[in-house]
């Protein structure tokens, strides 16, 4: 029985959209720019994997939009949560990095860096899976919902 739901539909659109973006935009930034990356306002595109994590997004951002038809499925929905999980492994490292350098101190100063610029260091701009870390969270509202309305598990 197909299952659909449009605001599941948009979901995946919009999710899949904006990873795909972001991953054909980190693909050419590494073309042209390579290692060094550019800021543009809260955006940073930079880092040594800036090559694998174009490819990751990029391929989330299609099997999000490859999940649109039949969305609620069983199948479809496998496909969000492999994309999601994606989104959330490339992400989960951009913030471990992040905090992982906000806590050592500069060389010949204190251990640990002051309060100021340890909060300093969570500050703007971000990469792009960051800004995709919420959009990969909310598939598993829609598995909340499927196994609700169908009593599956």
């Amino acid at each position: 029985m197909p299952r659909k739901s449009l605001l599941a539909s948009i979901y995946y659109a919009i999710s899949g959209i904006a990873a795909m973006g972001f991953g054909i935009l980190e693909m050419v930034i590494t073309f042209t720019s390579g290692v060094d990356g550019v800021i543009w306002g809260p955006l940073e595109i930079s880092g040594l994997w800036l090559w694998w994590r174009a490819i990751i997004l990029f391929s989330a951002g299609v099997i999000y939009l490859s999940a649109i038809k039949n969305c609620l499925d069983i199948h479809q929905l496998a496909k969000s949560v492999v994309a999601s999980i994606m989104i959330l492994i490339v992400s989960g490292m951009e913030v471990v990095a992040r905090v992982a350098g906000s806590v050592p101190g500069e060389e010949g100063g204190p251990w640990f860096n002051p309060p100021a610029v340890f909060l300093a260091t969570y500050a703007p701009p971000y990469m792009p899976e960051i800004f995709l870390l919420p959009l990969s969270l909310l598939v598993f509202a829609f598995i909340y919902r499927r196994k609700k309305t169908t009593g599956d598990g």
